[in-house]
């Protein structure tokens, strides 16, 4: 045996020293390229087989499903501008009260969803979610009246509302700080497409299935999505993983992998769930996490500019007061030119997340100041600049208006990241952060985005100057009450110390007791 006293110290500091070289070993910035171009490629071969499982089950799942929910959220107004319109006789404000009916059902669902999440399985949860949306879509498809489309738009939001903001919840549940900033962003990106490809989807339902067996076009893709969506849904139940911290092991993961899942989140200080006390719900509702954090969010949910191209366009072809005479765009122009600012915005997004977790080490909120301030440049310039003087530069404007607005999937890793020692409320403010982003979403565009006034938007714009600068001071509000909580964690951690050390120095304390029977038995007989 070595010497007596080689291993006398407190207990927990070998266990601290450990997770907090674990924590610097998954944060750190990557050694080589290849970390920078995917983070599993440095890694040890079970752990990036582990993630490679991951990826393969709950990203691809996740992308695939958050496609289709956005497919199944906007398809009513395709299916609106392809003659539903007509059939159901929504002459009035039928298809916004459907909308604002779909919204109820999103508002009231999201937090008791994710809060669920933390007491029954994801594996049953996340797909039953996806089950009842689909089967509440491929209903849609049977309505006679618009109050019967009413009842099911509410049942698809309901459904609905607990995927985002759960998947975001899952993606903090498996992923560490270095992983889950691009992933989130893939995930959150796959909705933009899938608003993308509703449009496509639906010129071509009403093109080659109009009038097949008895259907119209618009009623083949209410169809068409749901029957993509259940299968998928379907799989869910058999693929989808349990968290790791749950307590029950993923069938496709070994106990080597299982146990590695587990030792990965104690590292960066990812809790496990906890009985719902008194004293839980007491400390959750008097921490500055619960109150600031969501309207992080919020703010920036709210403070991107609605895309205005297809308006400035459509405004040329004015048969009374043409802005620029002899200059006029046709319907695939009006449609196929803004997505030019998709394609932009979904490139810089990604190289938004990259850098994030790459040179920057995951530190999440330089990218929310750069998106504040490039989105307040953008925003001055088009409410600014004339709209018909220079049409190439207005062009290019519209087009590169959203690189500013990549932000939000990084904003909830930090969320998920600021909340990990405590899983519940985790689940809670990711979930609230979304929550009321829709709620002020449904009611602000009323009075700020006005139809009628697109596509100048004066006042749409200022609407967004005024929140991307108190998207800047509430970033710099939580910088600083981190700040705050760290100072005083270690000024608390240094006060215990010296309490320790004093009970140490005191004769006859447990400290010299154990030692000298650690002695005693170590001493040749």
């Amino acid at each position: 045996m070595g010497r007596p006293d080689d291993d006398i110290r407190p207990i927990g500091i070998d266990e601290e020293a450990a997770r907090n070289d674990s924590q610097e070993q998954l944060v750190a910035k990557p050694r080589t390229w290849k970390s920078y171009v995917w983070d599993t490629w440095e890694l040890p071969k079970e752990e990036r087989w582990l993630l490679f499982k991951v990826d393969a089950f709950v990203l691809t799942f996740a992308s695939i499903g958050y496609f289709l929910k956005n497919l199944d959220q906007t398809n009513v107004n395709n299916a609106f501008l392809s003659g539903m319109k007509e059939d159901l006789n929504m002459y009035s404000n039928e298809l916004v009260t459907s909308v604002s009916i779909w919204t109820v059902g999103y508002v009231i669902g999201q937090i008791p969803s994710n809060l669920l999440l933390t007491r029954v399985s994801p594996r049953w949860v996340i797909p039953s979610l996806e089950v009842g949306w689909g089967i509440a879509t491929i209903c849609t498809s049977r309505v006679t009246s618009y109050k019967s489309l009413y009842a099911l738009r509410f049942l698809v939001g309901l459904f609905e509302s607990g995927f985002y903001p759960g998947i975001h919840y899952m993606l903090g549940s498996w992923y560490t700080p270095r992983e889950i900033g691009k992933r989130a962003m893939i995930f959150w990106l796959a909705g933009s497409i899938g608003q993308m490809f509703s449009g496509f989807l639906q010129a071509a339902a009403y093109k080659n299935l109009n009038g097949v067996h008895g259907h119209e076009g618009w009623r083949w893709l209410f169809i068409i999505d749901g029957i993509i969506t259940i299968p998928l849904a379907v799989m869910g139940y058999a693929f989808f993983p349990n968290l790791p911290q749950g307590g029950v092991k993923t069938w496709w993961t070994t106990q080597k992998e299982h146990e590695l899942s587990i030792s990965r989140l104690k590292a960066v200080g990812r809790a496990g769930k906890q009985p719902w006390t008194r004293a839980k719900a007491k400390r959750i509702a008097l921490s500055w996490h619960t109150y600031v954090l969501p309207m992080l969010y919020v703010i920036w949910n709210n403070a991107n500019a609605q895309l205005a191209m297809g308006f400035w366009l459509k405004s040329f072809n004015s048969k009374t007061h043409p802005p620029v005479p002899g200059v006029t765009f046709s319907v695939p122009e009006i449609n196929n030119l803004p997505l030019v600012t998709t394609g932009i915005f979904v490139a810089m997004s990604l190289a938004w997340a990259w850098l994030d977790d790459g040179p920057l080490r995951a530190r999440r909120y330089p990218f929310i100041y750069l998106g504040a301030v490039i989105s307040l440049i953008f925003c001055v310039l088009l409410r600014q600049l004339p709209l018909y003087s220079n049409l190439f530069q207005r062009k290019m404007i519209y087009w590169f208006a959203n690189i500013g607005a990549g932000a939000g999937p990084l904003i909830l890793s930090w969320i998920n990241e600021i909340c990990s020692d405590d899983t519940e409320k985790r689940a809670l403010l990711v979930a609230a952060g979304n929550d009321l982003a829709y709620v002020v979403q449904a009611v602000a565009p009323n009075f700020v985005w006005k139809t009628v006034e697109f596509p100048a938007a004066r006042k749409g714009y200022l609407w967004s100057i005024v929140l991307n600068i108190l998207l800047i001071f509430w970033t710099a509000l939580i910088q600083t009450l981190l700040w705050r909580d760290r100072k005083l964690a270690a000024k608390s951690e240094t006060a215990g110390s010296l309490a320790d050390s004093d009970d140490l120095a005191a004769p006859g304390s447990d400290y010299d007791e154990k030692k000298a029977v650690r002695t005693e038995i170590s001493s040749p007989t």
